[in-house]
This record gives structure tokens, C-alpha cells and sequence, in this order.
């Protein structure tokens, strides 16, 4: 399969993944023959890329971080307790309503399993075939790739649960905040970014109190706008005053942020987004964290059209880990841009002196963003 743009699609091509709704529903299904409607109902949608069948590629698959199982429980329980908390500061003081630990630990054993199988396993963006709802997605998308860190990073499961729980619920103060600011699709007003800064104190606010959650989840969303500089928010704290959770959540927010359709920005590629996480390395965030960060990226997914300094171009057929900045490609079509009859594979962990110049046509410089 191939990933495409959705800009680059075109009625009679075939659908090689599954496109899920914010229930966690399947909405259109593997080989579904793309039209003109439903290329610009996924437009409307915001899909920004869709896997595409092609006989050339049909063995490329990309393995899922989570199962398919385990992602739509999470979303179930991600949109039901989220729109709980942000009903709660509305009700009567001595009304009982269900506490969120519980279930979200669940979740976060279910996560853990899931990557427990596969610790080798590299951060791969997973929305690209998913219609949700921004905070829902993004917080499990922060959760897994945090806890897909903290795994590498030595964390004990107890660690892990924390860690991950926190970066689940780390926009969770983002429920108290006016609907009108959040889906605004312009640049936000000098009054309307000071309402939405508060989302970090809300967070906390709502958690610290929580049954059976550990405080430290609580600090999670409050510190997670924080910089090592002192530059980030709400308190402006800095350095070791931070905790690392934070910090590791602070990094991967940034990411996923730069990484997922927004109403307001067009996603980047991971290419671009880890470029930019590198210019903030030694101020906004650790230059240990973003390294293996960096490390553990797939910064060119799977099925991804690139183009080589050779002319040729193809798809990333499959990732080296421990080298993410020189996957493997399925040259598909020669110098002069034509087909070719017979598909050949470059290992550019073998081949030093190959590189990629390109990502969908995208012609800027790529190679600062595999630090090289």
C-alpha cells in the first residue's frame, strides 16, 4: 500500500485501511473504490492522507502501534470521561458522579500490552485514517507515543501507567475552555490565547482532587506547556523544577501537534516536525529527550513517496531502527520519471552515499531533520 495525500487522489483508486469515525467506528472499510464525493467528504473531513492499494506495493504494510481492539475502547472511554469532566463544575455540590481512575488504568494496560509486544517498535503517526474529534485523538496519540518512550526509557510498568495516564489527561483542562476559542479556525486574539493558556491550571484543577489518581497526573497537566527556559506556562518555572513526565509529554504534545490536522494549520510530516523539536533543543525542551525522540521516530512512515538524488523515486518499503533517517525504498519510477517494469530495493543504511530529497514532491532540505 501507499501513503497519499488526499490533494493527490483520484476517483477509481481503492482504499488499502480501514477510515474510523470519532466513535472509534469503522466508516469506510479496505478496498472501498474512492469517488469524487468521498475524496471531498475526506477533505471536508480533514484526512490529509489515506493508504492507497497498489499492486506494486501491496506487501508494504504498516504495523499499528495499538490494535485496532484496544484504539477503539480507547476512544470510547477518552470521549465519555472527557465529556464528563466537562460537565462536572456545572453540578450541585453532593452529586455523585463516576471517577475516572479506574478506567483510564484500564486503558493504559491495554496500551502497555499492546506495545509490550513490540518493543522495538517505532513511533509512527496514527491518525492518518481517522475523522475525530482533535482532543480526543491527540490525547491518545500523546499517550501512546509518551508511553512508547517511557518503555525505552527504562520505566517500570507502575511508571509507565503514570506516565501514560498523564499524558492522557494532559489537556483535559481544555474541556472548561469556551468551544468558540478552541474550533477558532484563525490566529487566536491576544485575550482569547491568555483563556486558552489556562487550559494547564483547569487540568490540575480537575485532577488533583481525583480518587485513586495519582497526584503527579495532575502536575502532568500542569506543567506540560512548561520550557526547560522558563519560557513556557502557566508559572513560567524552568529546568530540574519540572517534572521529567512533563517534560516527556511537553515534547511528544509539540510533536503531535505539529503532526495532525488542526483547524487552524495544515499537518507537517515528521521530517518537518522533528526540524523544528531540534531548534528548540538546550531551551524548550532536553537535548537527551529529543535525541531519542529522534531515535525512536519513523520519520519517513511507511508507504511514503520520496524522491532520491539520483531522480529516482518510490515508496519506504520498511524502517532500519537503528538508523530512522535511512529507511528502506521501493524505487518505482527511473530518472526521467517513467514507471519501471521491475521495482528494485535500497537499503540507505548500506548505501551512504544515496540520499532523500525529497517527500511528496516536497523539495526542501530533509536532512536536517535526521540531524545529519
Amino acid at each position: 500500500m501507499r501513503l497519499f495525500p488526499i490533494a493527490k487522489c483520484r476517483p477509481g483508486m481503492k482504499l488499502a485501511k480501514k477510515i474510523f469515525s470519532q466513535e472509534g467506528l469503522v466508516l469506510l472499510g479496505e478496498n472501498i473504490e474512492l469517488t469524487e464525493r468521498l475524496i471531498s467528504r475526506l477533505e471536508q473531513c480533514g484526512i490529509q492522507y489515506v493508504y492507497i492499494a497498489d499492486p506494486k506495493t501491496e506487501d508494504i504494510v504498516p504495523p499499528s502501534l495499538i490494535s485496532e481492539e484496544t484504539m477503539q475502547h480507547a476512544l470510547k472511554e477518552i470521549r465519555t470521561n472527557f465529556r464528563e469532566m466537562m460537565d462536572r463544575p456545572k453540578r450541585k455540590k453532593g452529586v455523585t458522579y463516576p471517577y475516572i481512575a479506574q478506567p483510564l488504568k484500564q486503558i493504559m494496560n491495554m496500551i502497555i500490552d499492546d506495545l509490550s509486544s513490540h518493543k522495538d517498535a517505532m513511533i509512527m503517526l496514527m491518525d492518518m485514517s481517522s475523522v475525530d474529534h482533535y482532543l480526543f485523538q491527540h490525547s491518545l496519540n500523546v499517550c501512546v507515543y509518551t508511553t512508547l518512550l517511557g518503555m525505552s526509557n527504562g520505566y517500570t510498568k507502575d511508571e509507565l501507567t503514570t506516565l501514560g495516564m498523564g499524558a492522557l489527561l494532559h489537556d483535559i483542562g481544555k474541556t472548561q475552555i469556551s468551544i468558540d476559542v478552541l474550533r477558532k479556525p484563525g490566529s487566536l486574539s491576544k485575550e482569547e490565547f491568555e483563556a486558552m493558556k489556562q487550559h494547564a491550571r483547569l487540568g490540575y484543577e480537575l485532577l488533583k482532587d481525583e480518587p485513586n489518581l495519582p497526584l503527579l497526573v495532575a502536575h502532568c497537566a500542569f506543567q506540560h506547556h512548561e520550557r526547560i527556559d522558563g519560557s513556557g506556562y502557566p508559572r513560567g518555572i524552568k529546568g530540574n523544577e519540572i517534572h521529567d513526565y512533563a517534560k516527556w509529554i511537553g515534547l511528544v504534545d509539540s510533536y503531535d501537534a505539529m503532526t495532525t490536522n488542526r483547524i487552524y494549520s495544515a499537518p507537517m510530516l515528521p521530517h518537518h516536525a522533528i526540524e523544528r523539536l531540534y531548534a528548540g533543543t538546550g531551551t524548550l525542551y532536553e537535548q537527551q529527550m529529543v535525541q531519542l525522540f529522534r531515535d525512536k521516530v519513523a520519520i519517513y512512515p511507511i508507504g511514503i513517496t520520496v524522491k532520491l538524488q539520483t531522480g529516482e523515486s518510490g515508496v519506504v518499503a520498511d524502517l532500519n531502527h537503528s538508523y530512522p533517517h535511512r529507511p528502506i525504498i521501493r524505487v518505482l519510477y527511473n530518472e526521467a520519471g517513467e514507471e519501471m517494469k521491475l521495482p528494485y530495493e535500497i537499503d540507505l543504511s548500506k548505501q551512504l552515499t544515496m540520499m532523500i530529497v525529497s517527500v511528496n514532491d516536497d523539495l526542501s532540505e530533509v536532512q536536517h531533520a535526521a540531524g545529519i
